[in-house]
Protein backbone atom coordinates (compact mmCIF):
# COMPACT_ATOMS: atom_id res chain seq x y z
CA UNK A 1 0.00 0.00 0.00
CA UNK A 2 1.32 3.11 -1.02
CA UNK A 3 0.48 6.52 -0.44
CA UNK A 4 -0.30 8.99 -3.32
CA UNK A 5 -0.16 11.82 -1.70
CA UNK A 6 3.08 13.92 -3.02
CA UNK A 7 2.92 16.32 -0.26
CA UNK A 8 3.25 14.12 2.37
CA UNK A 9 6.48 14.88 4.73
CA UNK A 10 6.77 11.73 6.48
CA UNK A 11 6.76 9.15 3.56
CA UNK A 12 10.43 9.04 2.68
CA UNK A 13 12.41 9.68 5.96
CA UNK A 14 11.36 10.19 9.55
CA UNK A 15 12.00 13.66 10.84
CA UNK A 16 13.59 15.06 14.28
CA UNK A 17 15.48 13.27 16.92
CA UNK A 18 14.03 9.47 15.20
CA UNK A 19 15.55 10.85 11.76
CA UNK A 20 18.71 11.63 12.78
CA UNK A 21 18.75 8.04 15.12
CA UNK A 22 17.86 6.44 11.96
CA UNK A 23 20.77 7.75 10.13
CA UNK A 24 23.18 7.11 12.43
CA UNK A 25 22.13 3.54 12.81
CA UNK A 26 22.73 3.49 9.36
CA UNK A 27 25.80 4.70 9.20
CA UNK A 28 27.21 2.43 12.10
CA UNK A 29 25.55 -0.35 9.83
CA UNK A 30 27.21 0.67 7.10
CA UNK A 31 30.89 0.83 8.40
CA UNK A 32 30.50 -2.53 10.18
CA UNK A 33 29.77 -4.32 7.38
CA UNK A 34 31.96 -2.79 4.65
CA UNK A 35 34.79 -2.77 6.77
CA UNK A 36 34.16 -5.97 8.05
CA UNK A 37 33.71 -7.50 4.06
CA UNK A 38 36.64 -5.58 2.88
CA UNK A 39 39.51 -6.59 5.98
CA UNK A 40 38.28 -10.23 5.54
CA UNK A 41 38.62 -10.03 1.99
CA UNK A 42 42.30 -8.76 2.24
CA UNK A 43 43.09 -11.57 5.29
CA UNK A 44 41.77 -14.22 2.85
CA UNK A 45 43.91 -12.63 -0.21
CA UNK A 46 47.16 -11.82 1.39
CA UNK A 47 46.60 -15.72 3.60
CA UNK A 48 46.57 -17.34 0.47
CA UNK A 49 49.77 -15.23 -1.36
CA UNK A 50 51.52 -15.74 1.85
CA UNK A 51 50.68 -19.74 1.57
CA UNK A 52 51.16 -20.17 -1.81
CA UNK A 53 54.34 -17.76 -2.60
CA UNK A 54 55.91 -17.56 0.20
CA UNK A 55 55.28 -20.94 1.36
CA UNK A 56 54.03 -19.29 5.35
CA UNK A 57 50.36 -18.37 5.65
CA UNK A 58 49.35 -15.48 8.49
CA UNK A 59 49.28 -17.71 11.78
CA UNK A 60 46.21 -15.40 12.67
CA UNK A 61 44.18 -15.62 9.60
CA UNK A 62 41.47 -17.72 10.76
CA UNK A 63 41.13 -15.99 14.18
CA UNK A 64 40.65 -12.69 12.46
CA UNK A 65 38.18 -14.29 9.75
CA UNK A 66 36.27 -15.90 12.97
CA UNK A 67 35.95 -12.43 14.75
CA UNK A 68 34.51 -10.60 11.26
CA UNK A 69 32.39 -13.13 10.43
CA UNK A 70 30.77 -12.63 13.86
CA UNK A 71 31.30 -8.81 12.62
CA UNK A 72 29.19 -9.63 9.45
CA UNK A 73 26.43 -11.47 11.19
CA UNK A 74 25.30 -9.15 13.89
CA UNK A 75 25.59 -6.18 11.88
CA UNK A 76 23.67 -7.93 9.08
CA UNK A 77 20.85 -8.86 11.38
CA UNK A 78 20.15 -5.20 11.69
CA UNK A 79 20.89 -4.37 8.03
CA UNK A 80 18.63 -6.82 7.06
CA UNK A 81 15.71 -5.02 9.26
CA UNK A 82 16.69 -1.90 7.93
CA UNK A 83 16.03 -3.00 4.27
CA UNK A 84 13.08 -5.34 5.15
CA UNK A 85 14.31 -8.54 4.60
CA UNK A 86 14.29 -10.68 7.15
CA UNK A 87 11.70 -14.05 6.95
CA UNK A 88 8.16 -13.40 7.49
CA UNK A 89 5.30 -15.82 7.45
CA UNK A 90 2.78 -13.48 6.05
CA UNK A 91 -0.20 -16.14 4.97
CA UNK A 92 -2.75 -14.92 7.44
CA UNK A 93 -1.14 -11.20 7.74
CA UNK A 94 -2.09 -11.01 3.96
CA UNK A 95 -5.34 -12.16 4.05
CA UNK A 96 -6.29 -9.37 7.40
CA UNK A 97 -7.53 -5.47 5.91
CA UNK A 98 -4.79 -3.00 5.73
CA UNK A 99 -5.92 -1.25 9.29
CA UNK A 100 -5.27 -4.73 11.15
CA UNK A 101 -2.18 -5.37 9.11
CA UNK A 102 -0.72 -2.08 10.58
CA UNK A 103 -1.65 -2.94 13.79
CA UNK A 104 -0.26 -6.12 13.45
CA UNK A 105 3.16 -4.54 11.93
CA UNK A 106 3.10 -2.42 15.01
CA UNK A 107 2.80 -5.19 17.39
CA UNK A 108 5.15 -7.58 15.69
CA UNK A 109 7.84 -4.74 15.59
CA UNK A 110 7.07 -3.80 19.16
CA UNK A 111 7.34 -7.48 19.83
CA UNK A 112 10.83 -8.48 18.26
CA UNK A 113 12.32 -4.97 19.11
CA UNK A 114 11.73 -5.97 22.83
CA UNK A 115 13.22 -9.19 21.89
CA UNK A 116 16.33 -7.98 20.47
CA UNK A 117 17.22 -5.75 23.61
CA UNK A 118 16.66 -8.79 25.14
CA UNK A 119 18.69 -10.82 23.55
CA UNK A 120 21.26 -7.65 23.57
CA UNK A 121 20.76 -8.15 27.70
CA UNK A 122 21.48 -11.97 27.73
CA UNK A 123 24.62 -11.82 25.50
CA UNK A 124 25.86 -8.75 27.80
CA UNK A 125 25.86 -11.34 30.52
CA UNK A 126 27.37 -14.30 28.44
CA UNK A 127 30.26 -11.60 27.37
CA UNK A 128 30.66 -10.94 31.11
CA UNK A 129 30.73 -14.41 31.85
CA UNK A 130 34.00 -15.20 29.01
CA UNK A 131 35.43 -12.08 30.46
CA UNK A 132 35.39 -13.71 34.07
CA UNK A 133 37.04 -17.03 32.61
CA UNK A 134 40.08 -15.16 31.81
CA UNK A 135 40.14 -17.25 28.21
CA UNK A 136 42.26 -16.28 25.41
CA UNK A 137 42.64 -16.29 21.75
CA UNK A 138 45.52 -18.72 20.74
CA UNK A 139 47.01 -16.82 18.05
CA UNK A 140 45.33 -13.59 18.57
CA UNK A 141 46.39 -13.33 22.46
CA UNK A 142 43.41 -11.17 22.50
CA UNK A 143 40.96 -12.04 25.16
CA UNK A 144 38.04 -14.25 23.64
CA UNK A 145 35.16 -11.89 25.14
CA UNK A 146 36.62 -9.31 22.62
CA UNK A 147 35.35 -11.76 19.58
CA UNK A 148 31.57 -11.56 21.08
CA UNK A 149 31.36 -7.94 21.72
CA UNK A 150 29.74 -7.24 18.11
CA UNK A 151 26.99 -9.32 19.28
CA UNK A 152 24.96 -7.24 21.87
CA UNK A 153 25.80 -4.30 19.28
CA UNK A 154 24.23 -6.25 16.56
CA UNK A 155 21.42 -7.05 19.07
CA UNK A 156 20.97 -3.32 19.94
CA UNK A 157 21.11 -1.72 16.76
CA UNK A 158 18.06 -4.55 15.61
CA UNK A 159 15.62 -3.73 18.67
CA UNK A 160 16.82 0.05 17.36
CA UNK A 161 15.89 -0.32 13.70
CA UNK A 162 12.36 -2.37 15.20
CA UNK A 163 11.34 0.25 17.38
CA UNK A 164 11.85 2.88 15.07
CA UNK A 165 9.67 0.85 12.37
CA UNK A 166 6.77 0.35 14.91
CA UNK A 167 6.97 4.57 15.31
CA UNK A 168 7.04 5.19 11.63
CA UNK A 169 4.11 2.76 11.07
CA UNK A 170 2.35 4.54 14.10
CA UNK A 171 2.71 7.63 12.57
CA UNK A 172 2.42 7.20 8.69
CA UNK A 173 -0.83 6.04 7.31
CA UNK A 174 0.99 3.45 5.05
CA UNK A 175 2.51 -0.18 6.64
CA UNK A 176 6.08 -0.53 6.53
CA UNK A 177 7.70 -3.36 6.68
CA UNK A 178 11.39 -0.82 8.07
CA UNK A 179 11.63 2.63 8.12
CA UNK A 180 12.21 2.27 4.55
CA UNK A 181 10.03 -0.12 2.85
CA UNK A 182 6.80 -0.45 2.49
CA UNK A 183 4.95 -3.75 2.94
CA UNK A 184 4.67 -5.98 -0.53
CA UNK A 185 6.13 -8.26 -2.40
CA UNK A 186 8.90 -7.82 -4.98
CA UNK A 187 6.08 -6.71 -7.70
CA UNK A 188 5.42 -4.34 -5.20
CA UNK A 189 7.32 -3.43 -2.72
CA UNK A 190 8.77 0.35 -2.81
CA UNK A 191 11.89 1.57 -1.33
CA UNK A 192 11.53 5.03 0.04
Amino acid sequence: MKSDDPNSTNQHQMNGFLGVLDTAVSRIESFMLAFGVLLMAANTVINVVGRFVFQHSLFFSEELNRILIILITFAGISYAARQGRHIRMSAIFDMMPARIRKVMMILIACVTSLAMFALCIFAIRYITSVAASGRVLPALAIPVFWIFLWVPVGFFMTGVQYALTAVKNIFDKDIYLSTQVLEGYEDDEFEV
